[in-house]
């Protein structure tokens, strides 16, 4: 079941300053980042191994996930630098309402692999 956590941060009158060190429940082994999306909804499946943390380093959007057939959809608005949702790998998931300044980093679990992708929603 996905999960929101804060990260730790730092704040004075310079600004802020964000840590993400020994709180990622995985090894980290990919990174990428979705930007630019026009008004198109993202995602749309769930994973056999890989868990994700899901950051909006910039702008805003929300995050819609599901665990299984007989769980209640949960809806996350990720609009601060300094939180994370954690995507389990049974966690269907899709990305929409992306701000046009949007920056979504997205550290994961696994290297890509296309066979690791399950597209079949949950009920």
């Amino acid at each position: 079941m996905s999960s929101l956590m804060n990260l730790k941060t730092f704040t004075d009158i310079r600004g802020n300053l964000t840590v993400i060190e020994k709180i990622i429940p995985f090894e980290i082994k990919r990174i990428f980042y979705i930007y630019g999306v026009d008004n198109s909804s993202r995602g749309y499946h769930r994973h056999k191994k890989t868990v994700q943390a899901a950051i909006a380093i910039q702008g805003k959007c929300r995050i819609l996930s599901k665990s299984g057939d007989n769980t209640p959809l949960q809806e996350y608005l990720l609009d601060s630098p300094s939180e994370c949702l954690i995507l389990q790998p049974e966690d269907f998931h899709w990305m929409d309402n992306f701000s046009k300044d949007c920056i979504l980093m997205v550290l994961a679990s696994e290297f890509y692999d296309s066979n690791d992708y399950i597209y079949d929603p949950y009920n």
